[in-house]
């Protein structure tokens, strides 16, 4: 397969540009808007990074330790009390994760091969 194939490499660097812009249409604090900008431009750069070697598994690790690190950040940074940049940080955390989890070399050699946990009789 071909690397550029690969949505849930788009898919990452569409919510990491996203939550990285952002802060440009979000009320936010200076936390919440560095926040939301590191984590989502790492979480893109990691979808790139994946586009171009796509045989490098630390990529998918990564964009699931920053999809995670965006789901918390509204709690660790204080910005909870922002809803909108509260909410985004923690969708676009969520759907990373999501996203880094089924790019993973074990879900996707499961969803390649056909293997969805059918014992053979």
């Amino acid at each position: 397969m071909k690397s550029w194939n690969r949505m849930q490499d788009a898919v990452a660097v569409a919510l990491g540009v996203f939550a990285a812009l952002s802060p440009l249409w979000l009320v936010t604090t200076d936390k919440a808007m560095w926040s939301l900008v590191v984590l989502g431009v790492l979480v893109a750069l990691a979808g790139l990074a994946h586009m171009a070697r796509p045989d490098m598994a630390v990529a998918d690790y990564a964009m699931g330790v920053f999809g995670l690190l965006m789901f918390i950040s509204p709690w660790v940074m204080n910005f909870h009390a922002l809803g909108g940049a509260s909410w985004t940080a923690w969708i676009v955390g969520v759907l990373t994760v999501v996203v880094a989890a089924s790019a993973m070399p074990v879900m996707s050699a499961r969803m390649h091969h056909g293997d969805h946990g059918v014992a053979a009789h």
